[in-house]
């Protein structure tokens, strides 16, 4: 520090493609480890390790994550990898001993291995365990492994009985203990202290932000037009509205991202207090089984995305929990993608739209701020086999004269520094020109999240709210 950037020796460095660089140091006092990671776009990266004074690659297949803590590794492949004779599915938890594998012993123990119903959401080191999140048909169990034990798992005791729970350790070189943290629609973030092997503490609750008295969370299956069975979930009155009433259905259904029950008191003071129905859709693109789900959803697999959400709406209609005029969808970013999707496949399923910071060109995405990072997503577009498919989730370019479409509204933001204003904007004037309903709003300020501060925040979300209210209630 204090020192001049030109005097700086080069320690590491990446290449101008790659989407991140970074360097991480392990401080487990004795097992002093300095990590370097290129991350060469979303799904694939290098790992090395600082031996000797010399950087060595920990030899793994790029679409694999690599963790090191005392003297473990442990490997998360993305797709199948066959290594020592033994082929693991996507999705594995493997481990290894560091030093063994650096020499190139590749006797790998299987920590976890997926199933059509149980993927690894994540892991983080305590003193003496490593633990171990998972998602079974989207819900989260924590696990407890011990590596000093042969890699012994067992179920974490002190998980508490909600949708969402996330644990990481309190002191992870000196002890044991765990925060772990709980919620779900209707239950704001609930903080606990535990030991590995004990029963949870509760520290505090959030503020309680609307009254969920008679509401209650629901999960169902719908088979998709492929046969895939894809879960959602479903809060309102508990035994239902006892007639179809007006629903808002999110999504996301990309970049490996799974959508769990979250609170929100937004929502819950906006839509649900006010007698409407939150559906949340785990489609495929998103990562709530795993790798498999988010490959299932990639480039030329895009379809099966729209097909899941649509597949789901047309689920709540039969079920007789809404029907088309009142059901609207919202979504932001790459669910604005997804939202912009629904207007132009299926208009017939909605009687409204929120389409938010969203892309909508995948013609020229690829040319506006952090688009490029995104090619292994989506394809890219100056490629034409990659074009032939992607101008079939393309919406600005699927816009037609005499279609019938739903209300839409359109927000962004000027300074959102991922997803281009311009995407709305063109969509926008092509409605406007085009004769549709289409309500624009641009906030000056805010970045990707559309607004700057909370007064923003509550500006967009009254528009959005009662947008949804004046067309669907």
């Amino acid at each position: 520090r204090g020192t001049p950037m030109e005097e700086a020796p080069v320690v590491f460095e990446g290449e101008e493609g790659d989407v991140s660089v970074s360097a991480r140091v392990a401080t487990l006092p004795g097992f002093r480890h300095h990590l370097f990671h290129r991350a060469l776009d979303f799904y694939t990266s290098r790992t090395w390790i600082l031996r000797g004074g010399e950087l060595v690659e920990i030899d793994v297949p790029t679409h694999a994550d690599a963790d090191v803590r005392e003297r473990w590794l442990v490997i998360r492949p993305r797709t199948e990898w066959t290594v020592g004779g033994t082929t693991h599915p996507g999705g594995s938890l493997l481990a290894s001993d560091l030093d063994g594998y650096l020499a190139g012993e590749r006797a790998l123990h299987v920590v976890f291995e997926p199933t059509e119903t149980a993927a690894l959401a994540g892991w983080s080191w305590t003193r003496d365990h490593l633990l171990v999140s998972l998602l079974e048909d989207v819900r989260d169990r924590l696990d407890v492994v011990t590596p000093a034990r042969g890699w012994e798992r067992r179920p974490f005791t002190g998980q508490p009985q909600l949708w969402t729970v996330e644990a990481g350790a309190l002191e992870p070189d000196d002890n044991d203990d765990c925060l772990v943290e709980g919620r779900d629609f209707i239950t704001p973030s609930t903080l606990f202290v535990t030991a590995v092997d004990g029963e949870p503490e509760l520290l505090r609750q959030a503020p309680r932000r609307f009254d969920a008295a008679g509401l209650a969370v629901g999960q169902h299956f719908v088979k998709s037009l492929d046969g895939t069975r894809i879960p959602y979930f479903v809060v309102g009155p508990e035994g239902g509205h006892g007639s179809p009433a007006p629903t808002l259905l999110g999504g996301y259904g990309g970049f490996e991202v799974a959508r769990q029950p979250e609170y929100a008191g937004v929502l819950g003071r906006s839509w649900l207090a006010s007698g409407g129905t939150y559906v949340l859709a785990n489609i495929r693109g998103g990562g709530e089984y795993g790798p498999r789900w988010h490959q299932a959803g990639l480039r030329e697999h895009r379809h099966r995305v729209y097909e899941d959400f649509e597949a789901v709406a047309a689920d709540l209609i039969e079920r007789g929990i809404t029907t088309p005029a009142q059901l609207g969808c919202s979504g932001g970013s790459n669910g604005g993608l997804l939202v912009g999707n629904m207007y132009v496949r299926s208009p017939q399923l909605w009687g409204a739209i929120v389409c938010q910071v969203p892309l909508l060109d995948m013609r020229r995405y690829h040319r506006l701020l952090a688009g490029a990072s995104w090619m292994a997503e989506y394809g890219d577009p100056d490629v034409a086999d990659d074009w032939s498919f992607m101008q079939t989730f393309s919406p600005y370019h699927l816009v037609e004269a005499d279609g019938a479409y739903p209300p839409l509204l359109l927000t962004t933001s000027t300074r959102d520094d991922r997803v281009h204003p311009g995407h709305a904007r063109k969509m926008a004037a092509r409605l406007v020109e085009l004769g549709h309903d289409v309500t624009y709003w641009e906030n000056i300020e805010g970045g990707h999240g559309g607004a700057a501060d909370a007064s923003q925040q509550a500006v967009m979300s009254a528009l959005a709210y009662t947008f949804l209210q004046r067309h669907l209630m």
